[in-house]
């Protein structure tokens, strides 16, 4: 669940890749409410463009609104490429690690109500979940799973990329997805991004409650905001509703459809299914105060430095959450995270002044190149029109 980089993308497709030419990609059609200030927005719909022109991904779509703005969006290339539909801003998709923002959430919640402990050992609520070759549950706290401090490794990175039909559609467990990551060795960065922290979390959470995961984000966030395209797929493979397909880049066979995903092997910390519309509205929403007290999103917001080969340039991690320089912003920030599956891509979050934009691509990036246009096209958003 995390971001492929310049040497490593998920499907094993390297940097430099000679993408397919699609035929018939279009410009971007807005769409949308926008208030006065944004009736117009050149710069970011040349930027949403650029992806589908230039970089060659199948499609993209981008939601924006803010103070004084409205809600503004656009999309650009093809929701499917069998029947040549075009991409639209309001249906469902992949939001893969932003899955993580949600469970750290969730945690932090409990942390208020009294029934966890951020600085406790994981022991404490997994007794004998993390033990053998080299890893400890007593030496890492709950805090170090939500920040990826834990030394633990990835899960993800265990998976076979390269034969994913072997696995696509088969169910996976929490304890076997923690039994693949403890048998790899351990990172060689203090700061390492772990699908398989969140997975743990999930479990902690269950552990205290009583309840899965997927409940606990059910009732505390997806309800009380009313986030009705947000949903937790459990072992369904399919999409529910209008959505785009999802398409990746897998070496001789060149773009391949794999919409269709057992999303199990992400779980608490990738699974979500949702839209750009409710993702603005919940990091809208735990960023204003209305999921954490001042204290706990306090805790949240209080980030560390990361490994910019599993993430981004000067980002920073929080708990769940991550902060980022906007370029062209006069060293504004924005707040929120990404995520990767297989066939999506999504990147967004919101700004102190409560700007917020959510992006999507229906596709895998195939350099690192389009991966950069992808921020440039967030930032583009974000600083448009300020």
């Amino acid at each position: 669940m995390r971001r492929p980089t310049r040497r490593r993308h998920t499907f094993g497709v390297l940097a430099g890749v000679v993408l397919l030419t699609l035929a018939g990609v279009g410009a971007p059609a807005a769409a949308g409410q926008p208030g006065p200030a944004c009736s117009d927005r050149p710069a970011t719909t040349a930027a949403l463009h650029d992806l589908t022109g230039t970089h060659r991904l199948v499609g993209a779509a981008i939601e924006v609104s803010g103070p004084g703005c409205g809600r503004w969006s656009a999309a650009s290339g093809r929701a499917d490429l069998r029947t040549g539909r075009p991409m639209r801003v309001d249906e469902r998709i992949r939001i893969g690690s932003s899955t993580k923002a949600f469970t750290a959430t969730v945690v932090l919640q409990l942390v208020a109500e009294g029934q966890l402990v951020l600085d406790a050992a994981i022991e404490r609520y997994l007794p004998g979940r993390v033990r053998g070759n080299g890893y400890d549950g007593r030496r890492i706290t709950v805090r170090d799973l939500l920040r990826h401090t834990s030394g633990l490794p990835d899960h993800v990175d265990a998976l076979d990329w390269d034969r994913v039909d072997r696995w696509r559609y088969r169910h996976f467990a929490p304890a076997e997805l923690i039994a693949m990551a403890l048998a790899q060795p351990p990172p060689t960065t203090n700061w390492h991004y772990s699908t398989t922290n969140y997975v743990l979390a999930g479990l902690i959470v269950e552990q205290v409650t009583g309840r899965d995961i997927s409940v606990e984000i059910t009732r505390r966030i997806i309800g009380p905001l009313g986030l009705r395209d947000t949903y937790w797929p459990g072992d369904s493979v399919r999409i529910r509703g209008p959505h785009p397909r999802g398409y990746a880049l897998a070496g001789a066979e060149g773009r391949r459809d794999v919409t269709e995903f057992d999303m199990s092997y992400g779980g608490a910390g990738g699974a979500l299914v949702s839209t750009l519309a409710d993702q603005n509205r919940f990091f809208a929403a735990l960023l204003d105060g209305r999921l954490l007290d001042p204290v706990r999103l306090a805790e949240m917001t209080h980030t560390v430095p990361t490994d910019p080969d599993r993430l981004w340039p000067d980002a920073r991690y929080g708990l769940g959450i991550i902060s980022t320089p906007l370029a062209g912003c006069g060293g504004a920030l924005y707040w929120g995270h990404g995520g990767t599956t297989p066939g999506f891509r999504t990147l967004g979050g919101v700004t102190a002044d409560g700007r917020r934009a959510q992006l999507v691509v229906n596709d895998e990036p195939a350099s690192y190149e389009s991966w950069q246009a992808l921020s440039t096209t967030l930032h583009t958003a974000l600083c448009e029109a300020r």
